[in-house]
């Protein structure tokens, strides 16, 4: 495992940058700037090395284009939360308004735009964990917490992400890692044609305005949102259905049916490369993002990046699910331990 200087992040601070590599010579690079998943460099079925995922070269430019969130650790709360408001134990926390009337990803002071300290480093394992406190009401919400994320490259090709968060209040825990894949590589462009599928039979149907779900749990079938055979994302990108004009594309929450056991909620293919992705995770709903707000900018190498050059599949809690009570509760509660795991994990098709 190297251990190397990254750079810093423009307000004074060093930043370290972990590259892992497995048996197969498949690299994982890891950044302390927001826990973040910088490369996943992977040979396609060509023997060419495809770094699968979009980033930069410098941690600055993780912070000058904040609002995209390449590779980062998001949280305490991923998503939305409505009005930028919670009621936690009879008290409403008002929260920052980032997007519209509605907090985002925590808003701006989230763990994504901050330093991670590192707890540990297996070589063994080819294991990093990274650690974070997040002090009460800093984000507007309650508890001193401390949140450990351990990035693990197994021989399998596989980056495993597992998430464990204790808490002095009862507050949310809901994290998410926001890498954006291409699987023609971060420099391959336009998506359209890469296919999609994701053991969902349901979504959850989002309001006219700001990206909230209605608290309405909808079936797939017959919509631009059945993803259950592989489809390409163009097929219905562009479908005349006002869930799409809603949000500008694909950014809604699937509703998984794992009982909250690990198991494959997504896969992912790129005929051109051959490189087939495998999501797997243990939340309730995992986010499909194409990157439609993606401005139009330069990331690693100099490669041109754009609206809909990558997608997400953010594993976690339904958006808003701490304002709809039909939701499963992001809650975390005194004496209590959030622990999940997400799996993005690479092969040949």
């Amino acid at each position: 495992m190297l251990r190397e200087n990254f750079g810093t992040d423009g307000r004074g601070n060093d930043v370290e940058l972990f590259t892992l590599t497995n048996a197969n010579g498949t690299q994982l690079k890891i950044s302390t700037l927001g826990a973040t998943i910088v490369s996943f460099i992977f040979r396609d079925r060509h023997g060419v090395l495809r770094d699968v995922v979009l980033g930069y070269d410098e941690p600055v430019s993780y912070l000058t284009h904040h609002t995209i969130y390449f590779g980062a650790t998001v949280g305490r709360c991923a998503n939305r939360i409505a009005n930028a408001r919670c009621t936690i134990d009879g008290v409403e926390y008002n929260l920052e308004a980032n997007n519209g009337d509605n907090n985002l990803h925590s808003g701006s002071n989230g763990v994504s735009h901050r330093i991670w300290d590192v707890d540990r480093v297996d070589e063994e394992g080819n294991c990093v964990v990274l650690k974070f406190f997040s002090a009460d009401l800093e984000q507007g919400f309650p508890g001193n917490m401390t949140v450990k994320v351990a990035f693990t490259l197994t021989d399998e090709d596989a980056v495993q992400i597992a998430y464990e968060a204790v808490t002095d209040k009862d507050t949310i825990a809901n994290f998410t890692n926001h890498s954006y894949f291409n699987l023609a590589g971060h420099d391959g462009g336009y998506i359209g044609e890469q296919k999609l599928k994701i053991y969902a039979d349901a979504f959850t149907a989002m309001a006219p305005t700001g990206s909230i779900p209605t608290g309405e749990i909808v079936p797939v079938e017959g919509t631009p949102f059945d993803f259950r055979e592989f489809k390409a994302f163009d097929q219905d990108m562009e479908a005349d259905c006002d869930q799409l004009r809603y949000t500008g594309g694909y950014d809604h929450n699937f509703v998984l049916d794992n009982g909250g056991e690990l198991g494959l909620a997504a896969e992912a293919v790129c005929e051109e490369t051959g490189i087939h992705l495998y999501a797997y995770t243990d939340c309730p709903g995992i986010q499909l993002y194409v990157g439609n707000y993606i401005d139009e900018h330069k990331g690693k190498g100099g490669a041109a990046y754009g609206k809909r050059y990558a997608f997400c599949l953010e594993s976690q809690y339904f958006p808003n699910a701490i304002n709809i009570p039909a939701f499963t509760s992001p809650l975390l509660k005194v004496g209590d331990v959030y622990r999940t795991t997400t799996v993005y994990k690479l092969g040949l098709n």
